[in-house]
Protein backbone atom coordinates (compact mmCIF):
# COMPACT_ATOMS: atom_id res chain seq x y z
CA UNK A 1 0.00 0.00 0.00
CA UNK A 2 1.24 3.21 -1.21
CA UNK A 3 -0.98 7.09 -0.97
CA UNK A 4 -0.12 9.96 -2.82
CA UNK A 5 0.97 12.92 -0.82
CA UNK A 6 0.60 16.37 0.03
CA UNK A 7 4.12 16.51 1.43
CA UNK A 8 6.08 19.04 -0.96
CA UNK A 9 9.47 17.38 -1.01
CA UNK A 10 8.33 14.19 -2.29
CA UNK A 11 5.96 11.95 -4.38
CA UNK A 12 4.27 9.40 -2.44
CA UNK A 13 4.27 7.74 0.90
CA UNK A 14 5.49 3.90 1.86
CA UNK A 15 4.19 2.69 5.32
CA UNK A 16 4.94 -0.49 6.01
CA UNK A 17 4.72 0.36 9.40
CA UNK A 18 2.39 2.68 11.30
CA UNK A 19 2.27 4.14 15.16
CA UNK A 20 4.87 5.88 17.24
CA UNK A 21 5.80 7.95 20.54
CA UNK A 22 7.41 10.64 21.06
CA UNK A 23 10.83 11.00 21.89
CA UNK A 24 11.31 14.89 22.07
CA UNK A 25 10.07 18.32 21.46
CA UNK A 26 9.48 17.98 17.70
CA UNK A 27 6.90 15.23 18.13
CA UNK A 28 4.41 17.03 20.86
CA UNK A 29 1.87 17.89 18.08
CA UNK A 30 3.00 15.23 15.23
CA UNK A 31 0.88 15.12 12.34
CA UNK A 32 0.76 11.53 11.81
CA UNK A 33 -0.92 11.27 15.32
CA UNK A 34 -3.79 13.33 14.47
CA UNK A 35 -4.03 11.31 11.12
CA UNK A 36 -4.27 8.23 12.75
CA UNK A 37 -6.58 8.66 15.34
CA UNK A 38 -8.15 10.33 12.38
CA UNK A 39 -8.06 6.88 10.05
CA UNK A 40 -9.49 4.91 12.84
CA UNK A 41 -12.29 6.84 12.84
CA UNK A 42 -12.86 6.36 9.60
CA UNK A 43 -12.37 2.64 9.93
CA UNK A 44 -9.60 2.38 7.54
CA UNK A 45 -7.74 -1.03 7.79
CA UNK A 46 -4.18 -0.45 9.64
CA UNK A 47 -5.26 1.78 11.98
CA UNK A 48 -7.91 -0.39 13.84
CA UNK A 49 -5.06 0.50 17.36
CA UNK A 50 -4.57 4.20 16.36
CA UNK A 51 -1.60 5.26 16.77
CA UNK A 52 0.04 2.17 18.66
CA UNK A 53 3.11 1.05 16.66
CA UNK A 54 2.28 -1.85 14.19
CA UNK A 55 4.21 -3.50 11.18
CA UNK A 56 2.23 -4.62 8.11
CA UNK A 57 3.97 -7.38 6.35
CA UNK A 58 1.31 -7.10 3.81
CA UNK A 59 2.31 -3.68 2.49
CA UNK A 60 6.11 -4.35 1.81
CA UNK A 61 5.70 -5.23 -1.51
CA UNK A 62 3.83 -2.20 -2.88
CA UNK A 63 6.79 -0.62 -4.16
CA UNK A 64 7.39 -4.12 -6.25
CA UNK A 65 4.31 -3.29 -8.30
CA UNK A 66 5.11 0.11 -9.06
CA UNK A 67 7.39 0.63 -12.48
CA UNK A 68 7.11 4.24 -12.60
CA UNK A 69 10.39 5.76 -11.05
CA UNK A 70 8.46 7.11 -7.85
CA UNK A 71 10.07 9.61 -5.20
CA UNK A 72 8.92 7.51 -1.50
CA UNK A 73 8.76 8.93 1.44
CA UNK A 74 9.28 6.01 3.70
CA UNK A 75 7.00 5.99 6.78
CA UNK A 76 5.71 8.60 6.99
CA UNK A 77 3.15 7.91 9.90
CA UNK A 78 5.95 6.32 11.54
CA UNK A 79 9.33 5.63 12.22
CA UNK A 80 11.62 2.85 10.48
CA UNK A 81 13.56 2.73 13.58
CA UNK A 82 11.46 3.00 16.30
CA UNK A 83 12.37 0.34 19.34
CA UNK A 84 9.08 -2.16 18.68
CA UNK A 85 10.15 -2.39 14.76
CA UNK A 86 12.36 -6.16 14.81
CA UNK A 87 15.70 -5.33 12.86
CA UNK A 88 14.33 -8.18 10.89
CA UNK A 89 11.30 -6.36 9.33
CA UNK A 90 13.90 -2.96 9.08
CA UNK A 91 15.92 -5.97 6.84
CA UNK A 92 12.67 -6.33 4.62
CA UNK A 93 11.90 -3.07 4.42
CA UNK A 94 15.39 -2.35 2.74
CA UNK A 95 15.65 -5.60 0.28
CA UNK A 96 12.47 -3.77 -0.82
CA UNK A 97 13.75 -1.20 -1.27
CA UNK A 98 17.66 -2.69 -2.77
CA UNK A 99 14.94 -4.48 -5.10
CA UNK A 100 14.01 -1.43 -6.91
CA UNK A 101 16.10 1.22 -8.00
CA UNK A 102 13.71 2.75 -10.28
CA UNK A 103 12.40 4.47 -7.18
CA UNK A 104 14.07 6.55 -4.47
CA UNK A 105 13.35 6.50 -1.22
CA UNK A 106 13.62 9.00 1.88
CA UNK A 107 14.10 7.48 4.73
CA UNK A 108 13.91 9.75 7.80
CA UNK A 109 14.31 9.57 11.41
CA UNK A 110 14.65 10.71 15.07
CA UNK A 111 16.20 7.13 16.43
CA UNK A 112 19.65 8.03 14.67
CA UNK A 113 21.55 6.30 17.85
CA UNK A 114 19.64 3.05 16.20
CA UNK A 115 19.94 3.94 12.69
CA UNK A 116 23.53 4.50 12.48
CA UNK A 117 24.28 1.25 15.02
CA UNK A 118 21.84 -0.64 12.73
CA UNK A 119 23.43 0.40 9.30
CA UNK A 120 27.13 0.38 10.59
CA UNK A 121 27.42 -3.24 9.51
CA UNK A 122 25.18 -3.14 6.04
CA UNK A 123 25.16 -1.55 2.92
CA UNK A 124 22.82 1.11 1.91
CA UNK A 125 21.71 1.12 -1.60
CA UNK A 126 22.07 3.43 -3.90
CA UNK A 127 18.45 4.44 -3.79
CA UNK A 128 18.20 5.15 -0.40
CA UNK A 129 18.49 8.44 1.07
CA UNK A 130 18.74 9.09 5.08
CA UNK A 131 17.88 11.82 7.26
CA UNK A 132 17.14 12.97 10.69
CA UNK A 133 14.74 15.53 11.96
CA UNK A 134 16.33 18.46 13.35
CA UNK A 135 13.76 20.91 15.64
CA UNK A 136 15.97 21.88 17.71
CA UNK A 137 20.22 22.46 19.43
CA UNK A 138 19.31 19.72 21.88
CA UNK A 139 17.95 16.96 20.42
CA UNK A 140 18.67 17.89 16.85
CA UNK A 141 21.73 18.68 16.38
CA UNK A 142 22.97 14.73 18.28
CA UNK A 143 21.34 13.34 15.33
CA UNK A 144 23.19 15.24 12.60
CA UNK A 145 26.26 13.40 14.32
CA UNK A 146 24.89 9.72 14.38
CA UNK A 147 23.69 10.59 10.71
CA UNK A 148 27.38 11.57 9.25
CA UNK A 149 28.65 8.44 10.48
CA UNK A 150 26.15 7.10 7.51
CA UNK A 151 27.53 5.76 4.50
CA UNK A 152 24.50 6.99 2.44
CA UNK A 153 24.40 8.54 -1.14
CA UNK A 154 22.22 11.61 0.50
CA UNK A 155 22.43 12.56 3.60
CA UNK A 156 19.96 15.05 4.23
CA UNK A 157 18.33 17.20 7.07
CA UNK A 158 14.41 17.68 7.91
CA UNK A 159 14.42 21.08 10.30
CA UNK A 160 10.49 20.76 10.33
CA UNK A 161 8.94 21.97 13.01
CA UNK A 162 11.93 24.00 13.39
CA UNK A 163 11.84 25.50 17.09
CA UNK A 164 14.56 27.79 17.58
CA UNK A 165 17.40 29.60 16.07
CA UNK A 166 20.11 26.90 15.64
CA UNK A 167 23.19 29.35 15.19
CA UNK A 168 25.69 28.02 13.11
CA UNK A 169 25.95 24.75 12.20
CA UNK A 170 28.24 22.16 10.95
CA UNK A 171 26.78 21.05 7.40
CA UNK A 172 29.66 19.27 6.37
CA UNK A 173 28.88 15.90 5.03
CA UNK A 174 24.98 17.21 4.59
CA UNK A 175 23.86 16.95 0.78
CA UNK A 176 19.99 18.32 1.66
CA UNK A 177 18.27 20.92 3.91
CA UNK A 178 14.23 20.97 4.55
CA UNK A 179 12.89 23.68 6.79
CA UNK A 180 9.36 23.96 7.66
CA UNK A 181 7.25 25.73 10.20
CA UNK A 182 4.72 23.70 12.26
CA UNK A 183 0.82 23.25 11.46
CA UNK A 184 -2.37 22.36 13.30
CA UNK A 185 -4.54 24.05 16.25
CA UNK A 186 -1.32 23.74 19.20
CA UNK A 187 1.66 25.07 16.60
CA UNK A 188 3.93 26.91 17.58
CA UNK A 189 5.75 29.65 15.47
CA UNK A 190 9.05 29.77 13.35
CA UNK A 191 11.00 33.23 13.10
CA UNK A 192 12.20 34.32 9.62
CA UNK A 193 15.61 35.38 11.13
CA UNK A 194 16.03 31.59 11.69
CA UNK A 195 15.37 29.84 8.44
CA UNK A 196 17.22 32.70 6.73
CA UNK A 197 20.11 31.50 8.89
CA UNK A 198 20.30 28.14 7.31
CA UNK A 199 19.54 29.20 4.33
CA UNK A 200 22.51 31.57 3.85
CA UNK A 201 24.67 28.31 5.56
CA UNK A 202 23.55 26.13 2.79
CA UNK A 203 24.13 28.85 0.21
CA UNK A 204 27.52 29.08 1.29
CA UNK A 205 28.67 25.31 1.52
CA UNK A 206 26.08 24.87 -2.14
CA UNK A 207 23.75 22.12 -0.58
CA UNK A 208 20.06 22.31 -1.96
CA UNK A 209 17.52 24.18 0.23
CA UNK A 210 14.20 23.24 0.36
CA UNK A 211 11.68 25.57 2.29
CA UNK A 212 8.61 23.56 2.96
CA UNK A 213 6.11 26.12 4.22
CA UNK A 214 5.33 28.46 6.98
CA UNK A 215 2.77 26.91 8.82
CA UNK A 216 0.01 28.11 11.17
CA UNK A 217 2.44 31.14 11.60
CA UNK A 218 3.32 33.64 8.78
CA UNK A 219 6.40 35.41 8.84
CA UNK A 220 4.36 38.37 10.42
CA UNK A 221 3.84 36.81 13.12
CA UNK A 222 0.19 36.16 12.43
CA UNK A 223 -1.89 33.08 12.51
CA UNK A 224 -3.20 31.99 9.98
CA UNK A 225 -4.54 28.61 7.72
CA UNK A 226 -1.27 26.75 6.41
CA UNK A 227 -2.18 27.08 2.87
CA UNK A 228 -2.99 31.14 3.18
CA UNK A 229 0.82 31.04 4.87
CA UNK A 230 2.07 29.50 1.78
CA UNK A 231 5.55 29.14 1.23
CA UNK A 232 7.45 31.74 -0.31
CA UNK A 233 10.45 32.84 1.63
CA UNK A 234 12.47 36.45 0.46
CA UNK A 235 9.67 36.29 -2.09
CA UNK A 236 9.90 33.34 -3.65
CA UNK A 237 9.65 29.90 -3.41
CA UNK A 238 12.80 27.74 -2.36
CA UNK A 239 13.02 24.09 -4.18
CA UNK A 240 16.72 22.49 -3.81
CA UNK A 241 16.88 18.47 -4.53
CA UNK A 242 19.91 16.62 -4.33
CA UNK A 243 21.36 15.76 -7.98
CA UNK A 244 22.83 12.27 -8.09
CA UNK A 245 23.92 11.12 -11.70
CA UNK A 246 21.71 8.47 -13.10
CA UNK A 247 19.80 8.11 -9.81
CA UNK A 248 17.70 11.08 -9.41
CA UNK A 249 16.42 14.53 -11.49
CA UNK A 250 15.38 17.50 -10.22
CA UNK A 251 12.43 17.33 -11.28
CA UNK A 252 9.62 15.74 -10.89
Amino acid sequence: MTTRTNIEWTEQSWNPCTGCTKVSPGCHNCFAERMAWRLKAMGMKGYENGFSLAVHPERLNAPLLRRKPTLYFVNSMSDVFHKAVPDDFIEQIFAVMGQTPQHIYQLLTKRADRMADFLSTREIPNNVWIGVTVENREHGLPRMAALKTIHAPVRFLCMEPLLEDLGIIDLAGIQWVIVGGESGPRARPMKPAWVERIKKQCELQNIPFFFKQWGAWGPDGRRRSKRANGRRLLGRTWDGMPTLTGVVSTAF
